[in-house]
């Protein structure tokens, strides 16, 4: 952290910025989205790693625009990546924020970021994600604010060991900040689905063989991901199928989500109808496939 005191004539006045951030950024042919997430993180971060899964578009040409230093490495899963980057990468900042390829700092969130002046004791903060879906916010249905840790000390955080739905932990005092980082999801739906079938083979994965360790247990007065994590338990115990049309008129109806226009209907369909009931079909047919004895109880 650096303030620095200036003057021009008269009268003073003191400049706070927070310029010691390292961003690490993950990729995987994202030429559609990782221009518009480094001209945002530019903006307050002068050290840009990108991690890149082998690439075969134009991502890799369009970050060297922005002097990013690039590493390749094989993606296993989201978990490892983030691990083996936090591990690896050498970082000269004291500060590490962590984004996805289709993820965006707002203008909001980048006056919040070079103002920012962290007390000693704190180590991480959680950042506030607004989904774009179709070019539009996504406001309501509980969308917004979606806690996410994605700023920490070095030393303090890592990425919970999940197949999916994974959360970064920092270990010691943390704090929010309120303006969004725009999760800007300008995929085509057939890419939006082809993404979630695979992410729901993982989920049903998690939930049949669930990870134990290091992992963020749910806890309903705990820190934002525990209460998260908490309400997906709660989730779980409903019976398997029940819960997705639950969960849809949920999010649509009781939470509003309907305010959010047809760009809301797809997405709540989609999300939290669509993708929860495939991901409860694959419970299902692992259940069939491997014996009930498979998992515990659903």
């Amino acid at each position: 952290m650096q303030v620095a005191y200036l003057c021009y004539g008269n009268p003073w006045y003191v400049e706070q910025k927070m310029n010691n951030i390292a961003a690490i950024i993950l990729t995987f042919n994202s030429e559609a989205t990782i221009g518009r997430t480094l001209k945002s993180v530019a903006q307050v971060s002068k050290e840009i790693h990108v991690v890149d899964s082998y690439s075969t578009d134009r991502t890799l040409d369009i970050v060297k625009a922005y002097d990013a230093k690039v590493v390749q490495h094989e993606f296993v899963n989201y978990s490892a990546q983030r691990n083996w980057a936090i591990d690896n990468l050498t970082l000269k900042s004291e500060w590490q924020i962590h984004l996805d390829a289709d993820e965006k700092l707002s203008e909001k969130l980048i006056e919040e970021l070079k103002s920012l002046d962290p007390p000693d004791n704190i180590n991480g903060y959680y950042l506030a994600r607004l989904v774009h879906f179709l070019g539009r916010p996504i406001y309501h249905g509980g969308m917004f604010p979606i806690w996410h840790m994605r700023l920490f000390r070095n030393g303090t955080g890592r990425c919970e060991n999940r197949r999916y739905d994974q959360h970064f932990q920092v270990f010691g005092k943390t704090d929010k900040l309120h303006a969004p980082m725009i999760d800007d999801q300008r995929m085509s739906l057939s890419e939006w689905t082809i993404r979630h079938n695979r992410w729901s083979d993982m989920e049903a994965d998690e939930k049949l063989q669930p990870s134990t360790e290091g992992v963020i247990l749910g806890n309903f007065f705990g820190n934002p991901i525990e209460k998260k994590r908490g309400r997906k338990e709660t989730y779980y115990r409903v019976p398997l199928f029940l819960r997705a049309f639950l969960f849809f008129l949920y999010r649509y109806i009781f939470l509003l989500g309907f305010l959010d226009g047809w760009e809301g209907l797809i997405f709540f369909a989609l999300q939290t109808f669509w993708f929860r009931f495939l991901v409860d079909a694959k419970i299902f047919e692992k259940r069939l496939v491997c014996g009930k004895n498979y998992a515990p109880e659903i």
